[in-house]
């Protein structure tokens, strides 16, 4: 999986002209919190009870600088997450324990899962990977909480700095995983034979 900065660019675009709030997302952003209170206590739930038995740990400062290193902790049922209230960048709908808490199930079941780090193409096998836990109204909050608000630090603020945090959707065209893999498959080179 790989991001074509075209594309790349044009979603950072959207990201960046949509609104902070926009009511008409709300629906979705609902669905969102919902599934991902589902995934999270999967995630830190007693194996006994069908958990993973992830032990979560909220930190002050960004805690894996690559995928190793949290598929390490990961493997050995721990997990940290850089607190979103230590970003400086809140979220104009969730708060920062629901921001903690989708942190926390996107390193995991984004990340970790896809085995794909925090570059723009692992960061778009990771929206891609996760997409599939998600409903597809839950989907269109996600895409603009991963793929939207990477896209926009990426392209449009160089890797410097977080984009503003935003409760708005983007694009259908944007926010389908379908039509992101209908068109890896159409740029796959055909098998010999």
């Amino acid at each position: 999986m790989r991001l074509d900065p075209v594309v790349g660019a044009a979603i950072a675009d959207a990201y960046v002209a949509a609104p902070v709030r926009d009511e008409r997302a709300y629906s979705a952003y609902a669905a969102f919190c919902r599934q991902t209170l589902r995934q999270y206590h999967l995630l830190v739930g007693r194996p006994e009870f069908g958990g993973l038995g992830v032990a979560v740990r909220i930190v002050d400062e960004d805690p894996y600088a690559d995928v190793e290193s949290m598929v390490h902790d990961v493997r050995r049922r721990r997990l940290k997450v850089w607190a979103s209230a230590a970003s400086g960048n809140p979220h104009p709908y969730l708060s920062d324990g629901e921001n903690d808490m989708f942190r926390a199930v996107h390193d995991v079941f984004g990340h970790a899962a896809s085995g794909r780090g925090f570059d723009r193409h692992g960061e778009e096998a990771a929206w891609l990977k996760h997409s599939t836990m998600y409903s597809p109204l839950a989907v269109r909050a996600l895409t603009t909480e991963t793929r939207g608000q990477n896209c926009a630090q990426i392209f449009r603020y160089g890797g410097d700095r977080f984009a503003e945090q935003k409760a708005a959707l983007l694009p259908r065209r944007f926010s389908d995983p379908r039509l992101v893999a209908a068109a890896a498959t159409e740029v796959r080179p055909s098998a010999p034979g």
